[in-house]
């Protein structure tokens, strides 16, 4: 099967229809168009800039450039799950907690898959180890923000219960555990739907794209069954682990709630 080659003119194409949803938005009195056009611009910047940044790392393949484009990944993961929080932890808390659980989940994760599964050769080869980091880191941000968002927004809400609990003997595990499990689950949610979805309502955007380069239907479906599964197991594992780690943070030595360790900043 020949790849067919997107010219500019395509692209373009493509690009009208959002400009005409904005204008539609506009008329509409939505308020998104401006919005929607500068996501549609950054849309083209950025992928085009990331395009030229990975075409020069598959020419020049080494372990350092690969660690180092993971490293950079890592951290604006990190930012990111930071600043999707509507209350989150004050000082360095509030960005190590998101990264520090997703370096240990979709890094891990992504290694294992590279060093066993994938056998790629060498197993760091950019071509493998980037797009799979990406999609790992992806969707576990989105799972750790959902459960991080959702367990300080419950805490806040609910402390007075907290508190009156731990002054009845209970151990700050028993006080949170409804708030830890609902925040658990909010962060996986999507996650099982994309699972329970794939290949009935939807088909997933891996699969799509390698049948539209001409691979095998088949092998595609290969591929995107062990990403799903990667992604839930490092999805799955950074949430519970953000989700345990920042419950302790909730409360000092003493077992005291400690609500002053949480600010509130503006959400996006």
């Amino acid at each position: 099967m020949t790849l067919i080659i997107l010219s500019p003119w395509d692209l373009a194409l493509a690009g009208l229809l959002v400009g005409a949803l904005a204008g539609l938005t506009l008329w509409a009195g939505l308020g998104l168009g401006r919005s929607l056009l500068i996501a549609a611009a950054r849309t083209v910047v950025q992928l085009l800039l990331i395009g030229l940044v990975l075409q020069t790392l598959f020419d020049h393949a080494r372990l350092e450039w690969v660690a180092l484009m993971a490293l950079v990944m890592l951290l604006i993961a990190g930012y990111e799950v930071m600043a999707r929080q509507e209350r989150r932890f004050a000082g360095a808390w509030g960005y190590g907690i998101g990264a520090v659980t997703m370096f240990v989940s979709a890094f891990a994760v992504t290694v294992l898959a590279l060093t066993t599964m994938v056998g790629a050769a060498p197993w760091w080869t950019p071509q493998y180890a980037i797009p799979l980091l990406g999609m790992l880191l992806g969707n576990t941000m989105t799972g750790i923000a959902l459960g991080l968002d959702r367990l300080t927004q419950a805490v806040w809400r609910e402390r007075s219960l907290i508190e009156g609990r731990l002054a009845l003997g209970e151990s700050w595990m028993a006080a949170t555990t409804t708030m830890r499990r609902q925040a658990a689950r909010s962060g996986l949610m999507p996650t099982i739907n994309a699972m329970a979805a794939a290949g009935v309502v939807s088909l997933p955007g891996m699969m799509t794209g390698q049948i539209l380069a001409g691979a095998p239907p088949v092998e595609a479906v290969k591929y995107q069954i062990l990403i799903m599964f990667l992604i839930a197991a490092g999805t799955g594992f950074g949430t519970l682990g953000a989700v345990r780690l920042a419950s302790r943070r909730l409360f000092d030595q003493r077992e005291r709630l400690r609500l002053d360790r949480l600010r509130p900043i503006a959400r996006r």
